[in-house]
């Protein structure tokens, strides 16, 4: 595809739909399954009101069962053997190729090999042949390389920002040289620059600080980022120079961006260990942002306030996603947009 118009469409874009893999007794949910599978029929209620949702699963009719009111019109099942539930991470990566929409489908080697992936690393490749997208829809197999779609964000035009913690980890594409690995990604995916962060991680967090965990496009001049002022947290060295980095940030135009911090989320631990709540984990939708909240009424409140006012032209809805983070992940990693012409 070598000089070729390549578009990483942001996840503003207009969509076709969303795609949720399903928890059940095989995943690592099974302890909790019933508490999680509620928090999932809620995400999926609110995508289905404004768009098609794509639900791998392993058993339709139990899932249907479950799904209660969802507008089951929208609703597209696709029963494909799942490792776990991270479609942000497992599911395929939009771009569009001289206007025609491509699958990329990398590598899910489970977060640096940390948990079973065979089955999830499949589920692309297994979509696509049974016909779930639209025809005029193209797939390539980019497996020899490692990439996990909670690790890049992109403006749409030509802007990607990730985190190096994550896209230089070791346990993931070592034989690649920084330059090299910036090089082939600028490529693929069309772009004209990257904005690397350096700093900031979540305690518990097991993607080595997946940048949708801490910093987030809200459109082509703004960046809405987790900022921690509490002295005493741990997180607060870090996430006090990751906000540095970003205010260093610019445009293509050359201008700062807007920036919108988002709360540091209170402390959630289970079993003595700190659970990675973070707000920028949200999910832009049709018409929409979908907001992870932690039943902590006063941040919970003030994420919504301040998503709002990052997207004053959408409804912001909130979702308690408490559940998610006794697994380390929330809204944004259980779910993969897919924009306008691919379902």
């Amino acid at each position: 595809m070598e000089n070729a118009s390549i578009v990483f469409p942001a996840e503003w874009s207009e969509q076709s739909g969303v795609q949720l893999t399903w928890p059940h007794e095989g995943t690592d949910w099974n302890y909790m399954l019933e508490r999680v599978q509620r928090c999932y029929v809620n995400v999926a209620r609110e995508i289905a009101k404004r768009e098609k949702l794509l639900i791998v699963c392993q058993d339709e009719n139990k899932v249907r069962e479950l799904l209660g009111d969802v507008n089951m019109a929208n609703v597209i099942f696709r029963e494909v053997p799942s490792n776990d539930t991270w479609a942000r991470d497992h599911g395929a990566i939009t771009v569009f190729v001289e206007g025609v929409p491509y699958l990329y489908d990398f590598t899910f080697n489970g977060w640096g090999m940390k948990f079973a992936s065979n089955h999830d690393n499949q589920i692309t490749r297994e979509l696509y042949v049974t016909e779930t997208f639209r025809e005029d829809v193209a797939y390539m197999n980019l497996l020899h390389f490692v990439l996990e779609g909670g690790s890049v964000e992109s403006d749409g035009k030509g802007t990607i920002m990730t985190t190096s913690e994550c896209l230089l980890s070791p346990n993931r594409n070592d034989h690649f040289e920084k330059e090299e690995l910036e090089a082939f990604l600028m490529s693929v995916f069309g772009a004209e620059r990257m904005l690397w962060i350096n700093n900031g991680y979540l305690a518990g967090d097991d993607t080595d600080s997946h940048v949708d965990t801490l910093a987030r496009f809200c459109d082509e001049k703004t960046i809405a980022y987790v900022k921690c002022d509490d002295e005493n947290d741990e997180h607060y060295d870090a996430l006090k120079a990751m906000e540095e980095e970003i205010k260093a940030f610019r445009t293509k135009d050359g201008e700062p961006y807007r920036l919108v911090p988002l709360p540091m989320a209170d402390c959630v631990e289970e079993d003595g260990e700190r659970l990675p709540a973070t707000y920028a984990n949200f999910l832009i939708v049709n018409g929409a942002v979908l907001v992870p909240t932690y039943n902590s009424e006063k941040k919970d409140a003030e994420a919504l306030a301040q998503i709002k006012v990052a997207f004053p032209d959408r409804e912001v809805v909130g979702i308690d996603c408490s559940a998610l983070i006794c697994q380390h992940g929330s809204l944004h990693c259980i779910t993969m947009q897919f924009p306008k012409g691919v379902l």
